[in-house]
């Protein structure tokens, strides 16, 4: 069976990653822009699963300005909790699986990590406070939903962290990293290929399966902010790499509080879903590799 996706945003890492590889699965994708799906506007992006009806939405469109959050926390909460809240009623309605994206900032990280799923949650900014919301909305609303938290996306494509410090490095900048931040990058390729992979399954499982509730997605391996700019000079530039320079988050004020290692256990991601993600190291060299070839 071809699975009738809908897809909330079109131009995120996650979701030129999902267009990019849906050839690769039998899926017929349909994915709204902004324009098109503005999740701003809860009743208007409900209103478009009704229209469509898909056999599986995934909204990979968010509000990720985790900084600007604090002063837009209306926008930020519109986004990230009412619309998903939303759009779950109208995948109970219309029948529709759902998978939303959400976060491993839903943790304070001042204790007990890696995080399995069901740990405490208790976020320390206005991002990670929407994203919780989020979830909780779309887990009320819809039984046959999955909620996919995920950490630190990059790609070769969008605003990221391999981009911004290969941007910096080229303009000769002094480095300075935080190093008392670790987690768990993740390849925007490898989480789109997670969700076209389960499609089928999601579509067509019932309510009360395993497949929904919530799971952790990132590849496998732990780093601090420092380490994965190493990291990243490392494969792409060689013995050429500026020197990064360590800082702590104390000595780094921004509007926003930011978990000091707020990493995911992935061990539910393994047992129910049959994936062990490749370490992060690997998923670098891709992108490191694809940044090159479009240089």
């Amino acid at each position: 069976m071809t699975v009738k996706i809908l897809q909330f945003g079109t131009t995120g890492q996650l979701a030129l990653e999902l267009l990019r590889q849906a050839g690769q699965h039998d899926v017929e994708v349909t994915a709204l822009s902004r324009a098109e799906g503005d999740l701003a506007d809860p009743a208007s992006a409900a209103r478009l699963v009704r229209d469509h009806l898909p056999d599986l939405v995934v909204i990979a469109a968010a509000y990720t300005a985790v900084d600007l959050a604090e002063t837009e926390r209306d926008l930020a909460r519109a986004v990230n909790a009412l619309s998903p809240g939303a759009i779950a009623e109208a995948c109970t309605q219309t029948g529709a699986a759902l998978v939303n994206i959400s976060t491993d900032y839903v943790f304070d990280g001042d204790g007990g990590a890696p995080y399995a799923e069901d740990a405490p949650t208790n976020p320390l900014n206005t991002y990670g406070t929407t994203k919780l919301e989020g979830e909780l909305a779309v887990t009320a609303a819809c039984a046959r939903a999955l909620n996919i938290r995920t950490s630190w996306v990059v790609s070769a494509h969008g605003k990221n962290f391999i981009k911004t410090m290969l941007r910096v490095a080229a303009a000769g900048n002094p480095l300075k990293v935080v190093d008392d931040q670790s987690g768990r990058p993740t390849s925007a390729a490898d989480l789109a290929g997670f969700i076209l992979s389960q499609a089928p399954r999601l579509a067509e499982a019932e309510a009360g399966d395993s497949l929904f509730g919530t799971v952790h997605f990132a590849n496998s391996g732990e780093v601090t902010w420092r380490g994965f700019a190493e990291a990243i000079f490392a494969q792409a530039l060689g013995p050429g790499a500026p020197v990064v320079v360590g800082q702590k988050t104390a000595d780094y004020v921004t509007p926003a509080r930011r978990p000091l290692r707020a990493t995911m256990d992935l061990t539910r991601l393994e047992h129910v879903y049959g994936v062990k993600p490749r370490p992060w190291t690997e998923a670098l060299a891709d992108i490191v590799a694809e940044l090159k070839t479009t240089a």
